[in-house]
């Protein structure tokens, strides 16, 4: 039984050797004969066989078979694809279930060093709402470079797993590099994470859907926020995928599938027949066609949130707002093999209704907007007021801190360090947001949502629907702005 789900060499010493040449069992290898794949396989088992029999010391078969599923699957050079130990099934199996223990941080970590020299440490892909990593303050693309004052640029995956989930209620300290300089300290209290996946409420006559994560609930909790809209009399909507780290595709489709009765929503296409297959709406719409809808997206969105901002982009039924998505247009199964592990395989890649993957690529918004910015001396002066522990300091003392208290702190940060004030406030705002339960929106703070609700209601919305592209013609203008090379 396979789950379909849509996610993210050693270097060689010189050294003395004395080497005695045996001769094993298996084919030879011809340089001009091609090798059979059968030949492969049988090698394979002979040096697995050999190695058992062989070694200098006594090995456990469980290592050699662990050490030949980790090299066959890094081979691929595919960071979604990959042997998953029994801890890992296990944490894979409660992520996608919406319950599991720990900080709430997605994460990945590359296989080697980026092509910019950065070491493979643990990048995080989102934090989950309302948990410990969350209310820390920790953002997409953020570098998790230690753990517990270990390096995790020199330790495995399964290794950073064990590190960061525990026993609710004890800690564990990271390191944190965010861009090309700052660096600070924070300390997570794991806990019990139940993974929310949709948050709601209306903005007036405008309705505000988050889709947090796509899991078995996805649908049925979106389509018991969309009832809820109707029954508030709602005008307009706003999709919130942003830091939507992805899920189940078939949770995605069934997303899609509200806002179509026909119709493509994505199709997947593989060198297996039985992969290639084509996702189209069933009729069972429940957001009217003609309500204006817009989506808010980020570099945190990826894979199933880039599946449904896909569809509803390329067909012409919302329009986008924000930041590039982080491009993941690849799908893969879980495949049990027994024991308890198992392996994570990509079996195909998906495509949007113009016929687009966008992996490593993205999806571009409509309407960018981003939220500001910090250069790599604001940087050292952030570090200044994080060792400070100023707005921490400020938060505890006042608790109930109006926009008011807010912006006097932030106004007197911003004249000692000479920093923007809409930074501040934001950092203020988000170490108020750790000390209680985050509000569903934020929009004094949330720029980009400010700009959504702000199309919808000064009334631009139809004619800037318009002047949207498919990724398919973005696509096709990019080819032709690319000078031939002479």
């Amino acid at each position: 039984m396979s789950m379909k789900k849509i996610f993210s060499p050693w270097p060689v010493s010189a050294a003395f050797l004395v080497v005695f040449f045996a001769l094993l069992s298996v084919p030879h290898i011809g340089a001009q004969n091609p090798f059979p794949r059968q030949a492969y396989q049988s090698i394979i088992q002979s040096v697995f066989d050999f190695i058992q029999r062989n070694y200098v010391d006594d090995v456990d078969p469980k290592t050699l078979f662990e050490g030949t599923m980790n090299g066959m699957l890094n081979s691929l050079g595919d960071p979604h694809s990959a042997f998953l130990v029994e801890r890992e099934m296990t944490d894979l199996n409660d992520t996608t279930s919406g319950r599991f223990g720990g900080v709430g941080l997605f994460i990945s970590k590359p296989l080697e060093a980026k092509p910019d020299g950065t070491p493979p440490f643990v990048e995080v892909a989102s934090p989950i709402e309302d948990t410990p990593g969350w209310r820390a303050g920790i953002n997409p693309g953020d570098l998790i470079v230690e753990i517990d004052g270990e390096a995790t640029d020199i330790i495995s995956m399964d290794t950073v797993l064990a590190r960061l989930r525990g026993i609710p209620g004890t800690s564990v300290e990271l390191k944190i590099r965010r861009g090309p300089k700052l660096e600070f300290e924070v300390t997570l209290t794991r806990a019990v994470i139940d993974v929310p996946v949709v948050k709601h409420e209306m903005i007036g006559t405008t309705a505000y859907l988050k889709i947090i994560q796509f899991t078995p609930n996805t649908v049925l909790d979106t389509k018991a926020a969309i009832r809820s809209f109707e029954e508030s009399g709602y005008q307009n909507l706003i999709v919130d995928l942003r830091n939507n780290p992805g899920g189940l595709l078939d949770a995605a489709v069934d997303i899609g599938r509200l806002f179509f009765d026909d119709g493509v929503i994505v199709s997947t296409k593989s060198r297996i027949p039985a992969e290639n297959f084509v996702y189209t709406a069933d009729g069972q719409s429940v957001v009217p066609v003609d309500m204006p809808v817009i989506i808010l997206i980020n570099k945190g969105s990826a894979s199933a949130s880039e599946i449904v901002a896909g569809a509803l982009k390329d067909r012409g039924r919302a329009y986008l707002v924000g930041e590039k998505t982080y491009g993941k247009g690849s799908v893969q199964k879980v495949y049990p093999v027994g024991g308890g592990v198992g392996f994570r395989l990509t079996t195909a890649r998906y495509f949007t209704p113009s016929d687009v993957n966008i992996d490593k690529i993205g999806i571009p918004p409509d309407k960018e907007v981003l939220f500001p910015e910090f250069s790599a001396a604001d940087a050292e002066k952030l570090t200044q007021i994080i060792s400070a522990n100023t707005i921490p300091a400020f938060v505890e003392a006042h608790p109930n801190a109006g926009g008011a208290e807010v912006n006097e702190l932030a106004n007197k940060l911003g004249a000692e360090y000479q920093l923007d004030t809409s930074l501040l406030r934001r950092l203020i705002r988000n170490e108020q947001n750790r000390t209680q339960i985050a509000p569903v929106y934020d929009i004094e703070y949330d720029v980009q949502l400010q700009e959504a609700v702000n199309i919808l209601s000064t009334g631009s919305y139809r004619q800037l629907m318009q002047s949207s592209k498919t990724l398919k013609t973005l696509q096709d203008e990019s080819k032709k702005d690319v000078p031939l090379a002479s």
